[in-house]
């Protein structure tokens, strides 16, 4: 007989998981600061690198097999899974950085995007900061939905309903092939959470729940392919790309953003959501 190991986590678990949920927001808060044109993603991944490694903690990008870096850094019509690489940062650009760390056996998972600051066109920066802003609403309407949701179905609908109703006319496309997902001992681990509504109800929300929700969202068709390098993530019509991540906590009192200092209160306020610290 097979034991399945299950997916909901014990109180004293989640409490494991803080830390490395606020690891995670400094190192990219720290990338975060350095955001700049003439920068370069090389120079960004060394920064996170030395927040996560001064915490005492470890890169869990750098443990998934044959990933060396500890960021992911997506420019432009690059979606998800960049690798750094020595080019300098242009104003205008719009760059994705994720990032994960793992402490103590435990993980944290998150990302951010924004549009690199300086002199650039209006008609170029202006559609690439909505995206950004659409795509981050997104997020935190399945956080919200989260917090009262009986299965995760019902996450999935909030972020598409969220993006359907902001996006601009003609609309944007969602990532279809890549979703969020359970975290814990893990940073990839079951269950699937969809950017998109699903026939399936989803896994039950309940206390001891640990999801990271990421919508994926680009300005034309969803369509992506895998680039030479193996791991970066394009759109083929080459419009840019959005993407935005958090690790979350479904436990007794109520929900917690692992990977926001204030577990959500300031993003969640819009929605009518007080997230409640793990007892």
């Amino acid at each position: 007989m097979v034991l399945r190991s299950s997916i909901y986590k014990k109180p004293a678990q989640l409490r494991a998981m803080v830390e490395p949920g606020l690891i995670t927001a400094a190192a990219l808060d720290a990338v975060r600061e350095l955001i700049a044109p003439g920068v370069t993603t090389l120079q960004l991944d060394a920064a996170a690198a030395r927040v996560i490694t001064d915490r005492g903690a470890k890169s869990n990008f750098q443990m998934v097999r044959g990933y060396r870096h500890t960021i992911c850094a997506s420019v432009n019509e690059q979606v998800v899974h960049g690798i750094p690489n020595d080019r300098p940062l242009q104003a205008g650009d719009l760059l994705s950085i994720d990032a994960g760390a793992e402490f103590r056996g435990w993980n944290g998972d998150s990302a951010f995007t924004v549009v690199v600051p300086g002199d650039a066109p209006e008609e170029v920066v202006g559609p690439r900061r909505t995206l950004s802003e659409v795509t981050e609403g997104s997020l935190w309407a399945g956080i919200a939905a989260l917090s009262r949701a009986s299965h995760l179905g019902e996450v999935s609908a909030a972020i598409e309903e969220y993006i359907d109703t902001h996006a601009p006319a003609g609309g944007y496309g969602i990532l279809r092939d890549y979703v969020g997902h359970g975290i814990g001992r893990k940073m990839h681990e079951s269950p699937s959470v969809f950017n998109y509504r699903v026939p399936d109800r989803g896994a039950e929300v309940r206390a001891g729940l640990a999801v990271a929700i990421e919508p994926m969202v680009v300005i034309g068709d969803q369509e992506t392919q895998v680039e030479d390098d193996g791991w970066t993530v394009s759109t083929i019509d080459g419009t840019a790309g959005s993407h935005w991540e958090h690790s979350v906590a479904v436990h007794d009192g109520g929900v917690w953003v692992l990977t926001a200092p204030d577990g959500g209160a300031e993003k969640l306020a819009p929605f009518g959501v007080v997230p409640k610290e793990i007892d």
